[in-house]
């Protein structure tokens, strides 16, 4: 089949499924209008998307050793552009970005500029060369340009192989586990289900795909995925777009809603209500620094103070009501001295947070002279983290092999900007339309006379709450202090919150499954090709049967995938924390190695090896020293960078090392210096 034609038959079978999408969504609404419940509606949706993942990945199903690896090589530029698009639109996309920016305003865009750039450097420093250079996974490359050419199988060729297989699987299980994460969170929530069982539903849709056609059944899978992916996002972003501004370009329309936006962010500022509010929570916060301040003696005082209080309520024969409180508040209570720090120094923080003024959306940085300076500094430190972090992502840099040639690779890499654009664009846009809404709309409305929408997030998750209003001074009023919403949940409550039907909050969940399920295909099969091909088949057993190479492939990846659930159902914290980490580690790790071995003949075995080791360790040594939740204090921060930036100190110093040691260390061979000119040369 030639190119020309094999593109055409994709082009029908997509506009088809497109069609049958809308006609889908079409009779859900007409369903909804007849008075079908919520919880049908959230069924249907999860399990026709899971369906049509399965039946993809099973007529995509392969024993091919070149099909499972990249897909044949034969992705036209455009399809694999889309799937790109949907391997890298993640559920930190999809979920959290949007969210970001609703709560940091300015600040939030360092995630937009830091993952675009990201992608255009991909496109200019790596992708073209890993295609020239035709193998299967990115361990190969670096394998065969610092051990030596035709003989890979050497001690250096080993170890660098090695070395960048273990990059690979901690950078791609830590991204993964954030996608499995938001799996279990969208399914939760629009079924139903326990947290736990809504991951491994999810699990059965991503094993599906990638268990039975590796890389050819995630990219046709992919492909159906970011269609659904940019209809649930634009949907209602263009609904709260015409709603708020009578223009159904969002893109276009936040512009002019920003100065509305600051001018009412200004009278909130000015309302003595809202200094009443944010007044209770200083105090709060004074009275729990008090405590920490008095340890052990206010533990023990608290302690005592709560077993009377039982002991009053049930002496004076209070209500059933009021001695079930007095109990649930004695067992509550933090169990020794210890634990007690650790859960006021949390309360300590929460609450000076909601203490704090208004951030202003449009304002950069906003602060005194030293915060506004620490925001800039953390700005730049994480705009680079995801840029180089993005030219190092193996699963990103794995589609670069999948097309038929290196000309078809620059042009999927501009398709693949274009259909991330398309999202990135819209994102901005959809977090000040929501706020601008919420700022209108819900604060200063009677407690009373709630939206429904409110109480429907608010009882979705009770142990951890991802969205609240409490009326703190009591006055019967929303103060905008008095609401807390979590970035992840956003863009799922958008189209309620837009007044849209049932439905569309349904396909977002959708859009959101996808983005997470697309991305967690990607990885896990990187993974799982990088422990198969570059450990078993490369080092183990050079003479494997490509049945049992891909055989090894699909047991491998089936484990990963179990772990990497498990991990997630450990909630293990939110889901742009865990994907910044993934980034700042694959800079780190993999950048100096991926770019100075393209562009740079005298970079060595010894430098590419000192380079990794010094990368990840000075990466991994600041996320530890300056991250409480791993242990360190955030007064161990250098230069006041969050631990999520750690890629600002581990990728110079991979650079730096890798350099000096390639220089104090002889050159490699002459045929070393062939192969780098022949992946720079143009395609002939």
């Amino acid at each position: 089949m030639t190119e020309r034609s094999f593109f055409g038959k994709l082009r029908r079978y997509y506009l088809l499924f497109t069609a049958g999408f809308g006609g889908f969504l079409l009779a859900l609404i007409l369903l909804e209008q007849e008075g079908m419940p919520r919880i049908w509606i959230g069924y249907l949706f999860m399990f026709a998307t899971i369906v049509l993942y399965a039946t993809l990945g099973v007529l995509s199903r392969t024993s091919n050793v070149l099909e499972y690896y990249v897909a044949g090589r034969r992705v036209p530029a455009m399809f694999n552009g889309m799937a790109t698009a949907a391997d890298w639109i993640s559920a930190a996309s999809f979920i959290s970005l949007a969210g970001g920016l609703y709560l940091h305003g300015f600040d939030g865009l360092a995630y937009i500029m830091g993952w675009t750039g990201g992608y255009v450097l991909v496109a200019l420093l790596i992708a073209p060369y890993l295609r020239k250079f035709c193998q299967y996974t990115i361990p190969d490359f670096l394998a065969m340009r610092f051990g030596g050419v035709g003989d890979d199988d050497n001690r250096a060729g080993r170890l660098v192989r090695i070395m960048a297989v273990l990059a690979t699987i901690i950078v791609s299980f830590t991204y993964v586990v954030a996608q499995i994460y938001a799996v279990g969170l969208i399914t939760s929530r629009f079924t139903g289900v326990d947290f736990s069982v809504g991951i491994f539903l999810g699990l059965a849709s991503i094993l599906v795909c990638s268990f039975l056609g590796g890389m050819r059944a995630i990219t046709w899978t992919q492909v159906a995925q970011y269609i659904i992916i940019v209809v649930a996002f634009l949907l209602p972003a263009v609904w709260m777009s015409i709603k708020l501004s009578d223009n159904p370009v969002p893109q276009v329309a936040y512009g002019k809603l920003l100065p509305k936006l600051s001018a009412r962010e200004a009278v909130l500022q000015a309302d003595p209500k809202e200094a009443e509010v944010r007044a209770i929570f200083r105090q709060r916060a004074d009275d729990y620094r008090q405590r920490l301040a008095d340890l052990p003696a206010s533990w023990e005082a608290g302690r005592r103070n709560a077993e009377r209080r039982l002991d009053q309520v049930k002496r004076r024969n209070a209500s059933l009501y009021e001695i079930r409180s007095a109990e649930r508040a004695l067992m509550a209570y933090p169990k020794n001295p210890d634990i007690a720090a650790s859960e006021w120094a949390q309360a300590l923080a929460y609450n000076l947070a909601r203490a704090r003024p208004i951030n202003p959306h449009a304002e950069p940085y906003a602060g005194d002279a030293a915060t506004s300076a620490i925001k800039r500094n953390n700005f730049v430190a994480l705009v680079f983290c995801l840029m180089l972090g993005t030219v190092a992502l193996p699963h990103i840099l794995m589609r670069a092999y999948t097309t038929p040639s290196v000309h078809a690779t620059r042009q999927s890499m501009v398709w693949s900007l274009f259909f991330i654009l398309l999202i990135y664009l819209t994102i901005p846009a959809m977090a000040v339309l929501v706020k601008y809404d919420i700022y209108t709309a819900l604060v200063g409305s009677d407690f009373n006379h709630l939206p429904g929408w409110v109480s429907y997030w608010a009882n979705v998750d009770k142990l951890t709450p991802l969205f609240s209003i409490t009326d703190v001074n009591h006055d019967g009023v929303v103060q905008l202090a008095e609401i807390t919403i979590d970035a992840d949940v956003l863009v799922l409550a958008a189209p309620e919150i837009a007044g849209l039907p049932y439905v569309v909050s349904g396909l977002v969940a959708a859009g959101g499954l996808a983005a997470a399920l697309s991305t967690a295909d990607g990885l896990l099969l990187a993974m799982s090709n990088a422990l198969s091909h570059d450990i078993y088949y490369k080092i183990v057993d050079r003479h494997a049967s490509t049945q049992k190479r891909v055989t090894i492939s699909k047991l491998l990846l089936l484990g990963v995938a179990f772990i990497a659930a498990y991990a997630a159902s450990q909630r293990p914290g939110d889901i742009i924390t865990l994907v910044g980490a993934a980034f700042s580690l694959a800079g780190s790790t993999l950048f100096p190695a991926l770019v100075l071995g393209v562009f740079w003949q005298r970079a060595n075995y010894q430098g590419a090896v000192a380079g990794m080791v010094a990368g990840f360790g000075v990466c991994l040594y600041y996320m530890l020293h300056a991250n409480p939740v791993l242990g360190g204090s955030a007064g161990g921060q250098w230069f006041h960078i969050a631990p999520t930036s750690a890629g600002i100190f581990g990728v110079p110093a991979g650079l730096l090392v890798m350099t000096v040691v390639s220089l104090l260390t002889p050159p490699q061979d002459g045929q070393t210096g062939a192969l780098v000119d022949y992946i720079r040369a143009p395609e002939k």
